[in-house]
Formats: structure tokens, sequence, C-alpha cells
């Protein structure tokens, strides 16, 4: 590892565009572009970067030629990787100048562009999540002598070098996450602990629902501010949203009729149900407006107003409804906000500015603290009748854990809903076995009609047979249905496949030496007592385990 430099270009101010995690995609989907065409020219490029993410989602293939056309003249002109990180950065420039730096079809929250190509960050943001983990944090045994952070300096960027304060917000958010005995924490770590705790970190984040494309260890330890606060703002919104679901929070039923609605709003992301509720609370005031963002619909304040004073009328002040200006309006909102014992996470200038993760990260603490549903809703009874098997439960949360953690376009929710197109585990078995997949062949979401989402896990089934699992009885058409018991036996089989994998590469890089039961206890076992643990495991079987 030690002689490892990464890909290297000959220019040293378009070496600093990208990271290494950039250049690495990208120099992969230019060998594959290569790759299929033969000879890469200038007249290639509009058909062939559709599957770039910003230039490829943003433009369209008309566009980007008619761009090529005005900046090059020579379209037959061969193009190297150089010419071609080139031809990227200007049609980059020209979707971010249209779309005003925000890619269509991302998610509203924090989904900060994890690219250098974009260096600024929100100091009001930064001083937001600053506070969030002063709060939170504050009595965490290790990180205490660190906190609080002054949000007005750059400790915070400094204090993230080691990997240790991500994990632990990373356990905030989604408790049990990290097994804490894996983090070290020692007050000064070398150069492998370090990589040890970002390479966890950026797995966990992974599992959880992060987006992390473009984001490597070297990153956190250079102190990136911008992939940094990005990263940090997505593990406090899945922190904060992770009470809107009807498990959690059963009275949500309250704004649905039927069994049937009530299966939709449990495939709406968080973010939607937040905003579903909202408009429900509304409903109760004079406020005629639908709310359909957290950015433009509220920065007035107007629905602010309103929905404290149904949440808390005893807390509201008549002059906010009446006041002209917004800006008023707004500090006259956070006030009531106080009155309540809700925490700031903006200031009345961001909501003026309409800033999209600051107002939903206020709204989503708006209702962790009052959300105004009934506790004595007989509408519950219903949800009774849906499945919850605690086994199948415990297993679909690891299965889906792992396959977010390999980095799939879209986060898995539920394996059982989210798989039934089949494309998420085309991807999944490409991560796992490269180039096994015939993508000429696979649909690409959205699909709507269902023959479609047959052809692809008809292929899911058939790479499966493949690569020698055992599949009796399943057929494509059971995972398009959301067989609970196939789709578990399938990902089973998947990710054994996948570990065994690690396991031959582990035999390789140790010059053959064959990787076994007692080598990886004798690793486990080391990693514990390293930690001060005294619990020790001396084989793989149940019976033979300590009960704690």
């Amino acid at each position: 590892m030690s002689g490892y430099v990464g890909i290297l270009v000959s220019d040293p101010w378009l070496q600093n565009q990208f990271t290494q995690v950039e250049l690495r995609s990208l120099k992969s989907h230019f060998m594959t572009m290569r790759r299929e065409s033969g000879k890469l020219t200038l007249n290639d490029l509009a058909s062939r970067m559709s599957r770039l993410k910003v230039v490829g989602e943003n433009l369209t293939e008309e566009e980007r030629a008619s761009c090529i056309q005005d900046l090059y003249k020579n379209l037959d002109e061969e193009v190297d990787f150089e010419f071609f990180l080139k031809v990227y950065l200007k049609l980059h420039a020209h979707a971010s100048a249209r779309t005003g730096s925000v890619a269509k079809n991302s998610s509203a929250f924090l989904k900060a562009a994890t690219t250098t190509l974009l260096h600024t960050i929100s100091e009001s943001e930064k001083a937001s999540y600053v506070a969030h983990i002063n709060n939170y944090l504050a009595e965490d045994k290790f990180l205490k002598q660190y906190l609080p952070i002054d949000p007005a300096t750059n400790d915070l960027f400094e204090i993230v070098k080691d990997g240790v304060l991500l994990c632990k917000l990373i356990n905030l958010a989604v408790p049990g996450t990290i097994d804490e005995r894996a983090i070290n924490t020692k007050r000064v770590l070398n150069p492998w602990e370090r990589n040890e705790n970002h390479t966890l970190c950026l797995n966990s984040a992974k599992a959880i629902g992060c987006t992390v494309v473009n984001i490597g260890t070297q990153d956190f330890i250079e102190g990136r501010r911008h992939l940094v606060v990005g990263l940090i703002s997505q593990i406090i919104k899945i922190q904060l949203l992770a009470d809107l679901n009807l498990k959690k929070t059963p009275q949500l039923v309250e704004l649905v009729q039927d069994s049937q609605e009530a299966e939709e709003l449990m495939s709406l992301p968080p973010e939607k149900i937040l905003l579903r509720w909202m408009n429900f609370q509304l409903k109760k005031s004079p406020f005629k407006k639908t709310v359909t963002n957290f950015s433009s619909d509220v920065k007035d304040a107007e629905a602010y107003a309103h929905l404290l004073n149904v949440l808390a009328p005893e807390c509201s002040n008549p002059s906010t409804l009446t006041v002209k200006e917004a800006l008023a309006r707004a500090k006259l909102v956070l006030e009531h906000a106080d009155r309540m014992g809700c925490k700031r996470y903006l200031t009345a200038k961001d909501i003026v500015e309409g800033s999209p993760n600051l107002n939903l990260a206020f709204v989503a603490h708006v209702f962790q603290h009052r959300n105004g549903l009934s506790t004595k809703t007989t509408q519950i009874s219903f949800l009774e009748t849906l499945p919850d098997d605690t086994q199948i439960s415990r297993e679909e949360r690891a299965f889906r854990l792992w396959m977010n953690s390999l980095g799939n376009s879209s986060y898995i929710d539920n394996v059982f809903e989210d798989l039934r197109n089949g494309w998420l585990l085309l991807e999944t078995l490409d991560k796992v076995s490269p180039g096994i997949v015939n993508w000429k062949i696979a649909n690409r979401p959205p699909i709507k009609l269902p023959f479609r989402k047959v052809e692809n896990c008809n292929q899911v089934v058939k790479i499966g047979k493949q690569l020698k699992f055992s599949l009796v009885n399943i057929a494509g058409n059971d995972i398009v249905q959301g067989n609970k018991k196939l789709i578990l036996a399938y990902l089973w089989q998947l990710m054994r496949y996948n570990i065994l994998q690690l396991l031959k590469n582990l035999r390789f890089h140790s010059h053959g030496k064959e990787i076994n039961d007692a080598d990886i206890l004798q690793w486990a076992n080391g990693r514990v007592s390293s930690s001060g643990g005294q619990a020790r495991m001396n084989s793989f079987k149940v019976r033979d385990q300590p009960c704690h």
C-alpha cells in the first residue's frame, strides 16, 4: 500500500480539480466508452456521457452535443483521458450554471455536491451542525475532551481527521450500526488506525443511507470542508427523520384513511412523510396553500407561523400573523419555537433565504418535539394486520445494510419492496462479480411494464445459477411478487459468495496462505482485547459463545 500513488494526470491544475475517487470513477467510465466504440472521438461524447452524474442527468444529449460543437471545431479528433477530463469540466460547469448547482432528482436535503469543483460551504449550516454535535455528543466519554466545538473556527475539520467523531455520529443516528469496540479511540492514532476508522465510517455511512460517492478516506485526512460538511449533514438528517415511520410513530396513521394508504405511506421517504404531516396540520389553520418543499414554499415564514399556532397555541404571538415583512415574521416564528422548547437549527435569515437543509432540520425537530397527533387514535388497529416477523426483520436489516454499504445507485429502505424490479439486485451482482451482468438486456428504472421487471429478475436468477447458488423453485416472478422467503434465501447466498470472494482475496494477499476459522477468530479476539474487552470467542458455533 505504501507505493500507491493513484491516478495521475500531467496537468497539475487539472489534477487538483478532482479527488482520487472521482478520477477513478471517471477513468472507469472513460475506459468503458473507449472499449465500447474502439476509438473515442469528440463526436461520440455527447451520447456516451449520458451515464455520468450531473453532466448526464442535467443535460440532454442534444444540449451536450451543442455545447461540444461550440467549444471545439474538429469533432473527429480522438479523445484521450486528459482531454476527456477537460470536456467533462466544461460540461459540468454548463450543467451547474443551468441548474444552480443542484442535480435534478436528488433529495432535497443535504446531498452536498461531493466534488472539488464546488468548494463553498454554508457557514450557517456548519454552525448549525456544530451546535447539534455539541448538544448530542457532549457526554460521550471520549469526545467530551474535544467538545464543545467553536463554530467560528475550523476545529470541526481537525477533529474529524481521526474518524472517531463521524463514527459516533453515525451511531447516534442509527444506534448499533457500529460496534464501538471496533473504533480506534487512542488520543494519538497512527495512519493505519486512522484509515481503519475512516473506512469503518464510510462503509457504515453508506449502510445507513448516506450518499458517499466521490468521498475517500484521504478526503477526511486532508479535511476537505465541503465533503465533511456534506457527510455530517446527511448523518444528522437521518437522525432527525428517524421517527418518521409508522413503526416508530404509529400516530402517523392519522394521515391516512385505510390500510392501502398506510402501505403507500410506509413506502414514502421520510422527507415526503414530513411534508405530508406538515400539510395535514396546516389544514387545521386558515393557511390554504400546500407546502411542497422546504425552500421557496416556506421562505416567507407564513406556513411556519400557522403550523406553530396549531401545535402550540399557548406560545403564540398575535403579531406573527399580522407583520408584513418576512424577516420580522421569521424572527417571531423562531421566538415561538423557543417558547415551545425546540432547538434552533436555523436563523431568521436562513428561513428568508430558503435554505432547504436547515429548514428541513427545523421542521423535523418540531415534529420530534410536538407532532400534534392523537395518542388515542382508534385507526391504529389495522396496523396490527401488517406483517412484523421479528426473524425476517432482523435478516432483512442485515442484508439491507450490507447492500447499501456496496454503494448502489439508490438507497434501499426495504429489500422486499425495493428489489422487486431487479435493477438493484443486478447492480449488487455486478459489484460482487464485476462484468457478470449483461447490461444490454437490463431494463433501467423507472419500469412501468411488469414483464420488464420479470426480465431483470430472470437475469438475476440466471446469474445466481452461474454462481452455483441453490435456487430450487425460485423464478424471476417470485422476486417481482416480493416473496420474502425466497428473496432472503437468494440474498443469503449472494452475501455468502461475497464473503468467500473476500477470503480468497485475503489468501492472495497473504502469499497463498489459506484463511481459516482460526485465523479469523485470532484476529477478532485480538481486536476485542486491544480495545480493553474481556470477552473471547472460541468458535463460530452458537453454543460455544459467551452469553454476553
